[in-house]
């Protein structure tokens, strides 16, 4: 049995995976964590609306419940507060699985140091179709690199999302960096700005409740490929953390993906 605390539990990743994880016989939540401004009830049954987790406790700090879990699965949507977070849980020997967005350079490399504690898994995102985007994007990339393909990267979420560009599309930015040997990151256009030579373009689109979509698109002369994956319920997302939570119960101290629970 892999015994988990949710922090963001209130929010909507949280409540997706507090409900989702009644499906499972060996994954159990056993208590949430939010921001203080966000509980009503110190009953994360009552606070969640889910009756089937009545009794399980609801609180602001995450020391409190420590000691009753094996896994701390991190969607608060803060980055100082996940950052927090990672070093409180690694310090006590808890597995960590990370899918809160938007940090900088800085505050991944400061959770990184904390994977010499325990393990670590950081996702900008849990589905497992975006993992294989990930993939897909990397095999096309070297495949196309120096034979005269440019490539952008366009995405779409809801109009409430704080971070922009979103951290899936960042990290396909990423990979196709490093694969097609790009040096210009450009997020957004305005003006007179031909495009440039060695130049990838990340687009961010943002209204209404569009849970996810991320198309990379390799445009030749005369042809072109989209790669494609939409999201159409948060669940999968959902489902990724419990199955990363699952996976990072009793591993080694390490920095750890979702490649490695997909074994890509």
């Amino acid at each position: 049995m892999t015994r988990a605390v949710v922090c963001g539990a209130l929010g909507r990743m949280g409540k997706a995976i507090l409900r989702l994880s009644l499906e499972y016989s060996d994954f159990q939540v056993v208590a949430g964590v939010e921001h203080p401004d966000c509980i009503r009830s110190p009953d994360l049954g009552t606070a969640s609306g889910i009756e089937e987790l009545k009794g399980l406790a609801l609180t602001s700090r995450l020391e409190e419940v420590l000691p009753l879990c094996d896994v701390v699965i991190e969607f608060s949507g803060n980055t100082t507060a996940a950052v927090s977070h990672a070093k409180l849980s690694a310090l006590a020997g808890k597995g960590v699985v990370i899918g809160t967005t938007g940090f900088s350079s800085q505050e991944v490399e400061e959770i990184k140091s904390y994977s010499e504690n325990a393990p670590i898994l950081l996702s900008p995102n849990m589905s497992l179709g975006v993992n294989l985007l990930f993939k897909l994007a990397e095999i096309a990339g070297r495949v196309l690199s120096k034979r005269g393909f440019d490539v952008e990267i366009l995405e779409l979420h809801h109009r409430f999302k704080k971070d922009a560009p979103s951290g899936t599309a960042l990290k396909l930015e990423e990979i196709l960096v490093q694969v097609m040997g790009l040096g210009r990151r450009v997020h957004g256009r305005d003006g007179i700005c031909p495009r440039q030579e060695g130049e990838i373009g990340t687009m961010a689109i943002r209204g209404g409740d569009v849970v996810g979509e991320h198309t990379v698109y390799f445009l030749g002369f005369g042809e072109r490929l989209e790669l494609t994956h939409r999201a159409t319920s948060r669940d999968i997302f959902a489902r990724g953390a419990i199955e990363a939570g699952r996976w990072i119960k009793g591993r080694e101290p390490g920095w750890y993906s979702m490649f490695d629970v997909l074994g890509l």
